[in-house]
């Protein structure tokens, strides 16, 4: 068959199958398997792991998208040394994303600017990489979009529909008071996911104070019952790392003038 038939063809086939990857590469492989003297298993093999790469590189970057994170941090960036209590082994554990599957929660507590939010992100970003959807908000926006769905009388509908993501990361419990109606509604959303999905929360509170957050301590203790039945609670402590930041830049010599 002439070079420019099987070009066709091949960019036919390739269009058809939907695999762009193979569609640009595969003239390049060939070239080099035959340089090589690769076996045609060996070509074979090549080509497809090229559109594979290429297609899962793909999904994870529109799962990092449809997540919503307020910006992209990696748990290899966290700085652990600022959290001597954190324990090494259990967060290692949990870059492996093995608790998703589980449906485990991660519950991250402490006072502002320990981290919290940065573990959150970072435990989102692995499981957009191993395949997981995942969703991120804040418990005010969290309360909100429930609101909004209990008033168009969607609620069961959105709670629905939440479960497809198989983390949901709900940050900041404790900065702002529910009302009864918002508690009610936030204690729907983890019933809803109780042994279902995970869920990745941080909170400012310990859970001795939760019933001033959700003003109500009955629904403050199901919610943490169902929250910490199948969970890792991470407590955090220290100073917050953007005060550590600004006292540092304070201890700085000031430079000469003209230096």
């Amino acid at each position: 068959m002439p070079e420019t038939e099987i070009a066709a063809t091949m960019g036919y086939l390739t269009r058809a199958l939907k695999t762009p990857t193979i569609g640009r590469v595969w003239e390049t492989l060939g070239d080099q398997a035959r340089t090589e003297g690769w076996s045609h298993e060996e070509y074979l093999t090549a080509v497809l792991q090229r559109q594979v790469a290429d297609r899962e590189a793909n999904g994870t970057t529109l799962r990092i998208a449809g997540a919503h994170f307020p910006a992209v941090k990696t748990l290899d960036d966290f700085n652990a040394d600022h959290q001597p209590s954190l324990r090494r082994d259990v967060l290692a554990h949990l870059a492996t994303t093995t608790f998703i599957p589980k449906a485990e929660n991660v519950i991250l507590l402490g006072p502002p600017g320990v981290g919290k939010t940065h573990l959150a992100i970072g435990l989102g970003i692995k499981a957009a990489h191993a395949g997981y959807p995942v969703l991120f908000d804040t418990a005010t926006g969290w309360a909100g979009r429930l609101q909004a769905a209990h008033a168009a009388g969607r609620l069961e509908h959105e709670l629905k529909r939440l479960r497809r993501y198989r983390m949901l990361i709900i940050d900041e419990v404790g900065y702002l008071p529910f009302d009864a109606d918002a508690a009610n509604l936030f204690f729907q959303l983890i019933a809803s996911r109780y042994e279902q999905g995970s869920i990745v929360l941080t909170s400012n509170m310990p859970f001795g104070r939760w019933g001033e957050i959700f003003s109500d301590d009955i629904v403050a203790a199901a919610m943490i019952d169902r929250l910490v039945h199948h969970a890792e609670v991470l407590t955090l402590g220290g100073d917050s790392y953007r005060t550590r930041a600004r006292r540092e830049l304070l201890k700085t010599p000031a430079q000469p003038a003209g230096k």
